[in-house]
């Protein structure tokens, strides 16, 4: 995707903030002229969902005997993997890059904002 420096310069630091949990809305709203920030905004934004969406399997798995656990503690790995996905995120938003996280760049692209 290439951009300017100055569009990528002005997006960095709302970029950066996408990676954050419900702070995702900041780019989308604050500069959503800048393709380098909504970029980022839209994978925080699935991410968050994603998120979301995961703790209340998870609270839901813990009624569940026997298999529960073990599915709580793979979602619990999954949490983690969306992690380490956030702090590579915001790394590449700092410096500049587009980084399409694995399946969830892919939803994200779709979204049409």
């Amino acid at each position: 995707m290439p951009e300017t420096d100055n569009t990528i310069d002005e997006g960095k630091i709302w970029a950066f903030f996408a990676y954050w949990g419900i702070l995702f809305l900041l780019p989308l709203l604050g500069k959503k002229d800048n393709k380098f920030a909504v970029f980022h905004g839209k994978q925080g934004m699935v991410m968050c969902i994603a998120v979301v969406v995961i703790a209340i399997v998870m609270t839901i798995l813990g009624f569940i005997p026997y298999i529960g656990p073990i599915l709580y503690i793979l979602l619990l790995l999954v949490l983690i993997v969306l992690g380490v996905f956030a702090i590579i995120g915001m790394i590449n938003a700092l410096t500049g890059k587009y980084w399409k996280m694995p399946i969830l760049g892919d939803i994200a692209e779709k979204i049409n904002i």
